[in-house]
């Protein structure tokens, strides 16, 4: 081969990993003002639970009415956000064995609660630790993107959750959250997908894909590669099996390039 070829492919190469860096930045850039809303109700629901444990008594779901100003704020001011709250750990609070503080937008702009019957004995939905949006953050301690899945819980949607822990005096108290729809995701991030060279789809830590340009991976299904986990903790582009992997600056999705 000669020296040429070989110099215009290694330009190739470069120029499409910096297309790939410069999306990827792009679609964090997107998320980044959701996970702004998620930390100003985290900040704002610890601050509201150290204050009833100084006042030398346990929380009960009536304290978590004063976040509800915040709430409504965010959800007038984000654009990408179809509900946002907090989900108590279930132990927290001393009046019920679970909760949510929970509000949404309607298809008319209203903000209304999430009423849910959480009795263990009679309410499908009274035990929603297992869910990724609970259990990534509960776990590991950092912030997650869960979905996209129908959120049989809150719309009946195809959505996203941006969640992120929230604890006090070193324990875990819940997770602060905030629902983004996929349709509305996807209207973001897809025309940035197609910029790029080749196939290209974003994944969450779990490697569900969140939103693609790539008919071979649909949102929702699963794609099987590394430990996306484990990219995402490294912070840096890396290959596998024809694949260029992106993290996305500070957010936990990778943008995944199909090279060949």
């Amino acid at each position: 081969m000669s020296t040429s070829r070989v110099h215009a492919g290694a330009a190739t190469v470069t120029r499409d990993a910096c297309a790939g860096e410069r999306v990827a930045a792009r679609v964090g850039h997107t998320l980044e003002a959701v996970f702004g809303a998620v930390a100003e109700t985290r900040a704002e629901t610890a601050d509201l639970l150290a204050r009833v444990v100084a006042e030398g008594r346990a929380p009960v779901s009536a304290d978590l009415a004063a976040l509800r100003p915040g709430l409504h704020l965010r959800l007038g001011r984000e654009e990408l956000v179809s509900g946002a709250g907090f989900v108590a750990a279930p132990g927290l609070l001393t009046d019920v064995p679970a909760w949510l503080e929970w509000w949404q937008c309607t298809a008319r702009g209203d903000v209304r609660p999430l009423l849910l019957d959480l009795d263990p004995r009679q309410s499908a939905y009274s035990d929603y630790t297992h869910w990724d949006w609970f259990v990534l953050p509960r776990d590991t301690g950092r912030r997650a993107v869960a979905g996209p899945y129908v959120d049989y819980l809150c719309s009946d949607e195809y959505s996203l959750t941006l969640s992120a822990p929230v604890q006090v005096a070193g324990r875990f108290a819940g997770v602060a959250a905030a629902d983004v729809y996929l349709r509305h995701f996807e209207a973001a991030v897809l025309p940035l997908l197609r910029e790029l060279p080749g196939p290209a789809h974003l994944v969450n830590a779990r490697g569900r894909v969140a939103a693609s340009a790539d008919p071979a991976h649909l949102a929702g299904s699963l794609t099987r590669g590394p430990d996306f986990s484990a990219v995402l903790e490294r912070g840096r582009p890396r290959t596998h099996d024809g694949n260029h992997l992106v993290p996305c600056r500070g957010v936990p999705l990778i943008l995944v390039i199909r090279t060949s």
